[in-house]
């Protein structure tokens, strides 16, 4: 257990694995010296595009940003995990529940959500055309 500031509460990360987890670095900055919003972007559309790529068994592609907030800043240091959860399963398309957390300050632990975002891909088939969403393996 994880003490998560803003809640009080504990934050048990044990029972999922995070999609994503990474340390940014100085370069990775932005003017205010926290780190930069589209870096933070970039690597949630990574996360997300790995739990559809599993599940779409192929190609796949972004189509839409549904909503992206950020909560909190991310500041270099801080270990990023992202959590990646399939919402939604079109004919072609499939939408992902990506959830940010950083935890801080390795002496006494924190975990802080910073920032949560949801984004749609669609399934291609090699020459870049659409494709179904292969059937669920049971």
């Amino acid at each position: 257990m994880i003490r998560c500031m803003r809640e009080h509460t504990d934050v048990n990360m044990s029972g999922r694995e995070p999609v994503l987890r990474v340390m940014p670095m100085p370069a990775d900055v932005n003017a205010s010296g926290d780190i930069f919003g589209g870096w933070v972007m970039a690597q949630a559309d990574i996360a997300g595009a790995i739990a559809v790529m599993r599940r779409a068994r192929g190609r796949i592609a972004t189509v839409a940003v549904n909503s992206f907030l950020f909560k909190q800043p991310i500041s270099v240091g801080d270990v990023v995990s992202f959590y990646a959860t399939i919402t939604k399963t079109g004919r072609t398309s499939i939408t992902v529940d990506v959830q940010v957390y950083a935890e801080r300050d390795p002496a006494h632990p924190i975990v802080v959500k910073v920032t949560e975002a949801t984004l749609t891909y669609v399934c291609l088939n090699a020459d870049g055309s659409k494709r179904e969403v292969p059937a669920a393996e049971e």
